[in-house]
């Protein structure tokens, strides 16, 4: 039985509506399964927002877009379900001189602040600012869907930080608890955590099936309990498929599996049995990772892995594979 099969064995709930929050270890491909995930939600006319706050200009680029410039909310991409995905990359300095701008009227004084470095040293000296201040630009954007504001979106998708730390970046209550108690950061983020917590809101943790990113996606689970932040679903990315049934796997990982291809000399046999042995051997550590993964009770979903590597036309093909097995719901 292939990995896929075996990790679809529980349904993944997602909200076709709401934001999606997409975690993972660097190197798992979180942008590239956050981008998917926008096309997944991008069905029939809908609009999707696609927002990054790492500064790496990941999600243009991996639609051959030009780099997100300001506080521009571009369109990306329209995806073959007939819907749009649009693309927000989110610096703390323009949210912090917007801030200032909207709760202080300190337009022109913020931006001479900006000039001689006052905002660098704000969010240097009070890192938990920096996180309100990103995560308030994404709460923005979630709540002009059940507005019907102007620019409103049917879904936001949030290329989060890594697992590492992505507890600490949601977790705005206590990001704030030694800023402020009152006046309007503190209500910024109370109604942030509002949106957070609420069940139109869901975080997809994106894992290899290797040691490190799956021990992260552990902590990352038993992190996020005290945020009552719902996590939604375990995404199993680039996993290798296989034919083989368990008992074949285990054979051909100890070298016993019969091999032999015709005309081929016994050395070449031999050489051929031997890589596909490091191959099983590889197939059966992934599946020994994936069962425990099981055990943290949520719903997996598998992307297997795609050698021709990531261009549009693999993100396409992710986003129906994601749209299958998380189920989103229909509006």
């Amino acid at each position: 039985m292939s990995q896929a099969s075996r990790a679809g064995t529980r349904t993944a709930p997602g909200p076709r509506h709401g934001l999606h929050i997409v975690s993972g270890k660097g190197g798992t491909g979180k942008t590239t399964i956050a981008a998917a995930l926008a096309c997944a939600l991008a069905t029939d006319g809908r609009r999707v927002l696609l927002c990054e706050v790492e500064g790496r200009g990941g999600i243009a680029e991996l639609f051959g877009a030009p780099a997100l410039v300001g506080d521009e909310e571009r369109r990306l991409v329209r995806t073959p379900a007939g819907g749009h995905v649009h693309g927000l990359s989110i610096d703390a300095e323009d949210a912090l001189l917007e801030y200032l701008e909207t709760f202080y009227h300190l337009g022109l004084a913020g931006r001479a602040l900006d000039r001689f470095g006052a905002i660098d040293f704000a969010t240097s000296i009070a890192p938990g600012l920096r996180d309100v201040l990103l995560t308030g630009k994404v709460y923005e954007a979630v709540r002009r869907g059940p507005t019907g504001r102007p620019g409103a979106y049917d879904a936001v998708v949030l290329d989060a930080p890594p697992t590492g730390r992505i507890s600490q970046f949601l977790n705005v209550h206590e990001a704030v608890s030694g800023l402020a108690r009152v006046g309007p950061i503190r209500n910024q983020a109370d109604s942030i955590m509002t949106v957070l917590r609420s069940p139109t809101t869901v975080v997809h943790l994106v894992t290899l099936l290797e040691d490190m990113p799956v021990t992260e996606t552990e902590e990352a689970v038993v992190a996020l309990r005290p945020t009552r932040i719902a996590v939604g679903a375990v995404i199993e990315n680039m996993v290798s498929p296989t034919p083989l049934d368990p008992d074949e796997l285990h054979q051909a990982a100890a070298g016993t599996l019969p091999l032999a291809v015709p005309g081929w000399s016994e050395a070449q046999n031999r050489a051929l049995a031997a890589e596909f042995a490091t191959d099983a051997a590889r197939i059966l550590q992934q599946q020994g990772r994936h069962d425990r993964l099981t055990g943290l009770s949520l719903p997996l979903v598998a992307v297997p892995f795609d050698p021709a590597g990531i261009d549009e036309a693999a993100l396409f093909s992710i986003a129906d594979q994601l749209q299958a097995q998380l189920q989103l719901e229909a509006a």
